[in-house]
């Protein structure tokens, strides 16, 4: 395998925290304070590493609990994505169960078809980087059949981005031939050009996102870092936009939110390994939501050999 699971797992929340921040100003942007992303992201993976599998009733209350509350001004339909990739990392070698599982919390709160319909383009993608399964000349097809039928414009705005890629058109093409009707499913294809046309270079995908310019700049960027962050993991990841994320005060209790989402990517990775017994009451998120980066908690795996745990 070119890079481990668990590195890919980090470079996904890693690289959704990093375009967030950039689409915010620029590396090193908002460092002290803790990302929308990344509260987005903790209740969905808190659920799943406490349970060891999707439970989308005792995923609502985390969420609503910890979440909705402190955002309630925050697009919703975004946010909504965001919580997913969690679930995506989680099922990510099983097709099937990656497509249900996604449907089935996509429709927590909103039965917007663009939301699901973004939700699995995301969700695919991130399963077939896990998986090295990703090859550019397949991977739109491939998204479009995943996702099925549907009334909304994403498998056709794809299309177009599956052309632009082929003929390697710039960003000028881009902007001039896709329609910006549905503005969700224009971010979720923009995000997907952005990344597909400088699959090995994280940071080349980034910039390239940055260039769009649109009100869902920050979605667009989030979404462009979590794919290729899941594709290249944290090691294509420049180490000095990673540091970017530590507080500039080096105070022995800070949180932050490099090191929250390691803990959490790492934790997520080894329940879906088939782990038991994880100690999770013993390095549990505060109510804070944040973990210390210089907590010392006793961590043993225990795992049945040559298996991986069914879900």
């Amino acid at each position: 395998m070119r890079y481990s699971l668990v590195s890919r797992f980090r470079g996904a929340f890693v690289g959704g925290i990093l375009g967030e921040n950039l689409a915010k100003g620029g590396v090193g942007n908002n460092r002290e304070s803790f990302s929308n992303f990344a509260k987005t992201i903790i209740p969905g993976a808190e659920s799943l590493i406490k349970l060891g599998k999707l439970d989308v009733d005792e995923w609502l209350v985390h969420y609503q609990k910890e979440f909705i509350a402190s955002t309630a001004t925050l697009d919703i339909k975004t946010n909504l994505i965001f919580a997913t990739i969690p679930v995506a990392l989680f099922f990510h070698e099983n097709p099937v169960k990656l497509h249900q599982n996604l449907v089935r919390v996509s429709n927590v709160w909103d039965n917007a078809s663009v939301v699901r319909d973004s939700t699995l383009a995301i969700g695919y993608a991130i399963a077939q980087s896990l998986t090295e399964k990703l090859h550019i000349r397949t991977i739109i097809p491939q998204i479009i059949s995943f996702i099925g039928e549907t009334e909304t414009l994403l498998p056709q705005k794809l299309l177009i981005i599956h052309k632009l890629l082929a003929e390697h058109a710039g960003l000028e093409r881009l902007k001039a031939e896709l329609s910006r009707e549905e503005k969700l499913s224009h971010a979720t294809a923009v995000a997907f050009y952005c990344f597909l046309s400088t699959l090995e270079d994280f940071r080349f995908s980034v910039l390239r996102s940055l260039q769009i310019e649109s009100m869902h700049s920050q979605t667009i960027t989030a979404i462009t870092g979590v794919l290729s962050g899941g594709y290249n993991s944290t090691v294509g990841i420049p180490a000095n936009w990673q540091t970017s994320l530590l507080p500039t005060n080096s105070a022995a209790n800070e949180a932050t939110n490099l090191w929250q989402m390691l803990e959490l990517a790492d934790a997520l990775a080894a329940v879906w390994s088939g782990v038991y017994n994880f100690p999770l009451n013993s390095r549990e998120f505060p109510e804070s939501g944040f973990i210390m980066p210089n907590q010392s908690v006793p961590f043993s795996v225990y795992a049945a050999p040559h298996i991986i745990r069914g879900r």
